[in-house]
Parts: structure tokens; C-alpha cells; sequence
């Protein structure tokens, strides 16, 4: 994965970079991304090891969800590449993923209706379905309410449903944007196991988190974002415990982070203490 770190404490003049992942599922190359005449994006560089769980972090307005779309392909980018296993990304590539958004995006249907519109889509009918929409229904604890209107249930309930649907499509690339944010501990952590099984299963994971102690339940690579750009990438308990930027080293400690130029909130000198 590539490392474009601020090395030196408070300053973002030296940059260094990690090697580069060998043969990586997903590349992104240089990316940049503007809209309304606002650079949201630019110069970003990510590789995604396959069958590993990549976790991308950053304070609100860092760009997570926007790099989410891009890579899904949900966005065009303005700059720079995405590369599929070293080719370009066409239909055939977005078919291998699935994204799991915040907010679940459910029919106006029941529980195995979502599931089997979404099999369908893909291709797939009769006992081969079926047996899909049984299992799923089982992996997610919702077999009891098959037949309840989707949107009804409860919003661990909608996205352990969102979660399951998209993995019964069997997708190379999972892709989760803050998959359990106001969730209850006992939602979180059904929504946890099902993505380290998916994991274990082979399916590479992508996630977006605010949550420092979920990222180092479910994380091995950390990207970690700041105002549209990478500043540190490496192994998830690195970065969190001993990060080299200045921006991780103030997400960790609770710190606003304005800006190479520009002091702390917590120091600047009209603050009380």
C-alpha cells in the first residue's frame, strides 16, 4: 500500500512512501476529484491487498465516503486511474464488488423479496436462488421475519439485511461505509462477525470508520485521510498507536487538526484552560 506520510512533527513538508503492494486487487493512482470548483480529492494513492480488510479513516469533510464512491465506481474521477487487477475498470469489474451504504438502501418489499430482486439482478433463479436467499436469511438471523416489510425492521435489523444481500451476490470486493454508525453494541458486533466471516471466506474488505476501537477489531491496513488526501497508510495498530503525521497524531488525541500553518485549537492562546 503507498504511504505518502508527514514525517516530521507538525509539518508537512517531507513526504515519504511504503512500498509498493505487489499485484493488488484494486489500484488507485493518483486520483483527484473536484466539484463546484472545490479540489475534494487530489493526488491519492491507495492499494488494496486482495482477501485483506482495509480500514479508511479521517475527521468529517476528509474525503472517506467520496474515495468509497470513486472506487466503487459510483463516481467518475477527474484525475488519475483505478485499476482492477491491473486493467481497467468496466462493468465486468463492478460486478465483483458491493457496497454497503450508512444508511440502508432497502425495496419497499419484504425481508426475501430484497433478497431475491437483488439475486435476480444478477442472473441467478430457481433452487440455485433459493438455496441463496435460505442461507442468507440464516446467516443473518432473519429467517423468523422473511416475510416482514423491510423497512420495518430495525436498523440493525436493515443492515445485517443490506449486509447479507450484498455477500449473496459472492462479490470479490466489499465495500462498507460506517456499516454500524448509531448502531447498539449487540447490532455492531453482529455486523462485525459477518464481515471477519466474509473475510475469512476470501471476500476483501474496504470499510469506513470513525471508530478507533472498531478499527482494530476489524482492521489490518489503515488509510487515513485528511482534507482529500492520504497522510499515512501502514497496519492498522501502527498508525493508531505510534502514527508519523501530525494529522493522525491529532485524531488520536483528540486534537483539531487545521493545518500544517496553523496552531491547534487546544494552543491557541485565548483558549482556557
Amino acid at each position: 500500500m503507498r504511504d505518502a506520510a508527514f514525517d516530521t512533527p507538525g509539518s508537512a513538508s517531507t513526504l515519504s512512501r511504503s512500498p509498493v503492494v505487489n499485484d493488488p486487487l484494486l489500484d488507485v493512482r493518483s486520483l483527484g476529484f473536484s466539484a463546484g470548483g472545490e479540489k475534494l480529492l487530489h493526488g491519492v494513492d491507495v492499494a488494496i491487498r486482495r482477501g485483506s480488510r482495509t480500514l479508511i479513516m479521517g475527521p468529517n469533510g476528509a474525503g472517506k465516503s467520496l474515495l468509497l464512491r470513486l472506487m466503487h465506481g459510483l463516481l467518475q474521477p477527474l484525475e488519475g486511474a483505478i485499476l482492477w487487477q491491473g486493467g481497467r475498470m468496466n462493468a465486468s469489474a463492478r460486478r465483483a464488488q458491493a457496497m454497503v451504504f450508512q444508511r440502508p438502501v432497502l425495496l419497499r418489499r419484504s425481508v426475501i423479496a430484497n433478497l431475491k430482486f437483488a439475486l435476480t439482478v444478477r442472473g441467478m433463479r430457481g433452487a440455485k436462488r433459493a438455496d441463496k436467499v435460505r442461507s442468507a436469511l440464516e446467516t443473518a438471523g432473519l429467517s423468523h421475519l422473511a416475510r416482514r416489510p423491510a423497512r420495518v425492521l430495525s436498523g440493525g435489523e436493515q443492515q445485517r439485511l443490506s449486509l447479507v444481500r450484498a455477500l449473496a451476490c459472492d462479490p470479490e470486493l466489499l465495500f462498507l461505509d460506517e456499516p454500524t454508525a448509531n448502531l447498539d453494541p449487540a447490532s455492531t458486533a453482529a455486523i462485525e462477525a459477518l464481515i471477519l466471516d466474509a473475510n475469512a471466506r476470501g471476500v476483501t474488505i474496504v470499510l469506513v470508520t470513525h471508530d478507533a476501537g472498531q478499527a482494530k477489531r476489524l482492521g489490518e491496513d489503515l488509510v487515513f485521510l485528511q482534507d482529500g488526501t492520504v497522510v499515512e497508510t501502514g497496519p492498522v495498530e501502527t498508525v493508531l498507536t505510534n502514527p508519523r503525521s501530525e494529522p493522525v497524531r491529532a485524531w488520536r488525541d483528540g486534537r483539531l487538526y487545521l493545518g500544517p500553518n496553523t496552531q491547534s485549537l487546544n494552543n491557541y492562546p485565548g483558549r482556557k484552560n
